[in-house]
């Protein structure tokens, strides 16, 4: 049995530009880190090697190439989440999906453009991330307890004294739930303040 080497290179290469993207999304302490993305791109090469050696002649290549594009789907659907009010894992999805088109590029040979798309999803990823740091806002639900209907506006009178945005709010019986926003490079000071504001209240912060 002769063994193919070039098909493992593939593979394995596959595997470790997936691994990188992964492991930034690790770094992050996003929903799908290194192994998802390391057996994701692995898995798609393989499909992709498997449709062109194993079944030459008797079915169209590119078939099984098309069912991991739509199949990765799935993947990517079960690390999206909706809680309260905000979606969260959608960025992470994407890179799956962009690691499986990785495999695929690595399972066709095509080296050159499979460590082009890894390095330009890299840079989008940590570009985004340093413009977003700076720059950029952030979603944070508060839950006040207890709160009576008559405290209600001096509750939202003390967080938007704090300096952050008040987005929604919403009472049912004896607590509140405001959603807010907070520019990320005042992030620890905004919390902080809002602790300090609302300390005879009991507060969770999601």
């Amino acid at each position: 049995m002769t063994i193919e080497w070039n098909l493992i290179l593939r593979i394995f290469i596959a595997g470790m530009l997936g691994g990188l993207i992964g492991f930034e999304r690790e770094v992050r302490a996003k929903e799908a880190g290194l192994r998802t993305h390391f057996l994701v791109a692995l898995g798609a090469a393989l499909f992709m090697v498997i449709s062109q050696y194993a079944f030459v002649g008797r079915f169209d290549a590119a078939r099984v190439a098309a069912q991991v594009v739509s199949g990765i789907g799935f993947i990517g659907a079960g690390v999206i989440i909706f809680q309260k009010n905000v979606v969260r894992g959608v960025t992470t999805a994407a890179g799956l999906w962009v690691a499986a088109a990785i495999g695929l590029a690595s399972g066709a040979g095509m080296y050159a453009v499979a460590i082009a798309s890894t390095l330009m999803a890299l840079l989008c990823l940590e570009t985004m991330h340093f413009i977003t740091k700076r720059y950029g806002e952030k979603s944070v639900t508060l839950e006040i307890s207890p709160v009576k209907g008559g405290e209600m506006a001096g509750v939202l009178d003390l967080i938007g004294k704090t300096g952050a945005e008040v987005r929604s709010f919403e009472q049912v019986r004896d607590s509140v739930t405001i959603q807010i926003l907070v520019k990320q490079r005042d992030y620890s000071a905004t919390i902080t303040r809002i602790l300090e504001c609302t300390q005879d209240f009991k507060v969770e912060i999601s």
